[in-house]
């Protein structure tokens, strides 16, 4: 588990990002002022949502924001002409529009923008309400346009001015990878939190990052192909290190490691510096202990894994960019599943329940301060119950700390600001704060984003500096109200488990692993590999987020136990896995035959629908899933810790 320290400690970007963030949010805040728009603090907000770690991320989801917003208004003013004087139907149109867009959310391809949107809409015949004319409602809606538009338009030029490349950041991210496998294999001990983590994450990230290099054309396509047979290659390297790391530390002599990690940060060093390595050859001297038959292994797949990974085989690469970049299966709008699975339907009007409800509470009592009770059921609501439940301590605590910091700048700052250029700092400084805890892992990432929220809330109160602590408390309440009403929702109304999909997603990577074949090419198995990685990081993520559920829908603590042992087995058994497979790559078909046979068995025991008793499903088949990696360990006989501990026995024996 990640302690605070491990979460706020600074990696490559992190502060680069914070200081663009900061920066976006300074020119917005200045633009929303300078022209007196209305809701200046939720416009500033938004820069969070457009925002990515590369400029080519951040722009494409600007363009997106400000193409969709201009056509969703459009749309509105069309139901304005209909509703304006007609508080039902606008009601009703606020709640079927949110409905839509909350839908097209989850099971569309809008699902990055698609609750920002609804915020937008809802919020905006929101305001409409409050005017009875025409031109004032043209008015208001032109201001909801101004809310998205101008964040976007700013964070499009900021990120064409100082936005750093797609590429850069992947070689950062791969430089980064081998640093940390250098510092393990050195010392098992050293950076083990970091690099525990970076082989989770896997490598996802980085072919984003490759993917938006190659469609910003800013460079040369052998360059991009070069870059991807890196990323697809370097993640059997590190579960080598981390099967070193795991399972026997002592399994290579120092002499090894060294070698090993000074060769790890040689090739670091050349990809941070936007260069490529020159191929790896090794030229190990012999130990002057006799290594074992497994550390003798371990030294063959960790040289072969370093030569395929700086080879710069001009056929291979082509290979492999015709295998990597095959042209991908087309897609429609909508996801497979979108009009079949309940679920899409269920978290829309989840979330469209909850706003509407804090919009009828708030306009019931006449209390309009605490309307961030309305935006936050957009910010706030997840897919499942586990996830939101599991983020609401991380929103109670964001606002409680965004809300003391903005108090306190207004209590001690404020008052001797006369000036914007004064209110731009502090504005500066609680988003650089904000942006930092945003940029950072999962588990804190959205109490930056609250931080930000009710920070902006308080210090941005107009078209001027403001010292109304009236404005401060309604709002902070309604940022609260609006969190309590989500949990309420969330936790008794569908309740949605993680758990149906567990026990699937672990099947699949058994069945992906047990389908991989000796006789297909390093590359392939590479990708394979490094796929049902990413796949188990997600089931590890989803084991985590299961215990926040609700007891009613939680599963067994024994059932979390098992699952979150079979999948630290499976982590150990891939290292594993993919050196047998290497070495044993000319042996005959009784091997490849056991390999069948678990992924028929994997198979047989797939998890059924999921809207059946989730309980019984699981309880049923609690250790169906372990008994499959028991037997395919001891089938393929690479436990390596237990063949290095014979070994030591051996010579024990012999020396007697």
């Amino acid at each position: 588990m990640l302690n605070l320290h491990h979460l706020l400690r600074p990696f490559p970007g992190r502060l680069e990002f914070a200081i663009r963030a900061a920066l976006i949010c300074v020119f917005t805040t200045f633009a929303v002022e300078y022209y007196q728009t209305p809701e200046a603090a939720l416009t500033v907000y938004l820069v969070f949502f457009l925002l990515k770690p590369d400029r080519v991320g951040s722009i494409i989801q600007s363009i997106a924001i400000l193409v969709l917003i201009s056509l969703v208004i459009g749309i509105v003013f069309l139901i304005t002409m209909v509703v304006i004087d007609e508080p039902i139907l606008r009601v009703a149109s606020m709640a079927l529009i949110s409905f839509f867009m909350l839908f097209a959310t989850s099971a569309s391809k809008l699902r990055p923008v698609g609750a920002t949107l609804a915020l937008v809409i809802v919020y905006s015949l929101d305001l409409i309400g409050h005017v009875q004319i025409g031109e004032l409602a043209t008015r208001a809606l032109l201001y909801a346009w101004l809310i998205a538009g101008i964040p976007a338009v700013i964070c499009i030029i900021v990120n064409l001015l100082i936005g750093p490349a797609p590429r850069r950041l992947a070689e950062k991210a791969l430089a980064q990878r081998l640093m940390l496998a250098a510092a393990v294999l050195r010392s098992g001990h050293d950076k083990a939190h970091e690099f525990e983590q970076i082989v989770r994450e896997g490598t996802e990230g980085v072919s984003k990052y490759l993917k938006f290099a190659s469609l910003e054309k800013t460079s040369p396509a052998e360059d991009i192909a070069r870059l991807n047979h890196l990323t697809v290659s370097i993640t059997p390297l590190l579960l080598i290190v981390d099967l070193i790391r795991k399972n026997n530390p002592d399994l290579l002599p120092d002499s090894m490691k060294e070698y090993f990690s000074q060769a790890l940060n040689a090739v670091a060093s050349t990809i941070n510096a936007g260069e490529f390595p020159d191929e790896f050859h090794a030229d190990i001297r012999p130990a002057k202990t006799p290594l074992s038959p497994c550390g003798q292994d371990i030294i063959k797949e960790l040289s072969a894994a370093l030569n395929h990974l700086t080879s710069s085989d001009h056929a291979h690469l082509t290979l492999e960019k015709s295998e990597t970049h095959a042209a991908p299966v087309k897609s429609g709008f909508f996801v497979t599943d979108a009009f079949s699975n309940a679920e899409h339907v269920r978290y829309a009007l989840k979330t469209t329940g909850a706003a509407m409800a804090c919009y009828l509470i708030y306009s019931a009592l006449s209390w309009p301060g605490i309307h961030t009770c309305l935006i936050t059921c957009y910010v706030v609501a997840l897919g499942t119950t586990g996830e939101t439940l599991e983020k609401l301590r991380l929103r109670v605590l964001g606002c409680l700390v965004g809300a003391i910091a903005g108090f306190s700048a207004i209590l001690f700052i404020m008052p001797d600001i006369n000036a914007i250029s004064s209110q731009l700092v502090v504005v500066f400084l609680g988003a650089l704060l904000s942006a930092w805890v945003a940029g950072g892992h999962t588990k804190i990432s959205y109490a930056g984003l609250q931080i930000a929220f009710a920070f902006f809330m308080c210090v941005i109160q107009g078209d001027s500096p403001s010292f109304n602590m009236v404005s401060i408390r309604d709002r902070v309440i309604g940022i609260l109200f609006g969190n309590l009403v989500v949990h309420l929702v969330y936790t008794y109304i569908w309740p949605t488990t993680i758990a149906a999909r567990v026990d699937a997603a672990l099947d699949a990577i058994i069945k992906q692993m047990g389908e991989l074949r000796f006789d297909n090419t390093s590359t392939a198995i590479d990708q394979k590999m490094s796929a049902a990685r990413a796949a188990l990081s997600n089931i590890e993520r989803d084991l985590e987020v299961l215990r926040f559920e609700p007891e009613s829908i939680r599963p067994a603590s024994d059932w979390i136990d098992a699952r979150q042992q079979t999948a630290h087995q499976i982590a150990l058994l891939m290292g594993c896995l993919l050196i047998s497979i290497k070495r044993n790559a000319g042996m005959p078909s009784d091997i490849r035959s056991r390999l069948q046979r678990l992924s028929e068995m994997s198979t047989a025991i797939a998890s059924p629908n999921p809207n059946e008793n989730i309980r019984h499903v699981i309880n049923a088949s609690a250790l169906t899933t372990h008994d499959l990696l028991e037997i395919h360990m001891r089938d393929l006989e690479i436990s390596n810790a237990q063949r290095f501990a014979q070994d030591n026995r051996m010579k024990e024996y012999a020396s007697a």
